[in-house]
């Protein structure tokens, strides 16, 4: 039965193609852990309306079920919390039609920073719709 997360939303869709899979002929994790990466850094970049973040951390990644060449998937994200300079998320991947969990990865903190590399204050307290 599909889980039901009722803040996550879906905004990327991935079409697995044969260039994405492993030796096995499913998706390759390192592919989708790059989707994934980029899709929250997109996310918090919307949610602090600012474009200097870097990714600081993801909690385990659960590799719940697979994707296979032709399946559509898509990629969601929740805001979990606000720090001073970093903002924590987490992500589901589910196919698209059966709504099957592909990963879980219960947290990813992105910090904000200033130009030389450092934390600065992001200023934001509250997910933008």
């Amino acid at each position: 039965m599909p889980e039901s997360f009722p803040g996550m939303r879906f905004f990327t869709r991935k079409l697995v193609k044969p260039e994405d899979l492993n030796a096995s002929r499913s998706l390759f994790g390192g592919t989708l852990l790059s989707w994934i990466d980029e899709e929250a850094a997109i996310y918090v970049m919307c949610q602090l309306g600012k474009q200097n973040i870097v990714t600081k951390f993801m909690s385990e990644i659960d590799f719940v079920s697979t994707a296979r060449e032709g399946d559509i998937v898509e990629i969601g994200m929740e805001t979990v919390s606000f720090g001073t300079s970093s903002i924590t998320i987490r992500c589901l991947v589910r196919n698209k039609f059966t709504k099957e969990t592909i990963i879980k990865i219960d947290r990813i903190v992105f910090v904000h920073i200033d130009d030389n590399g450092r934390p600065n204050p992001h200023g934001i307290t509250e997910p933008a719709n």
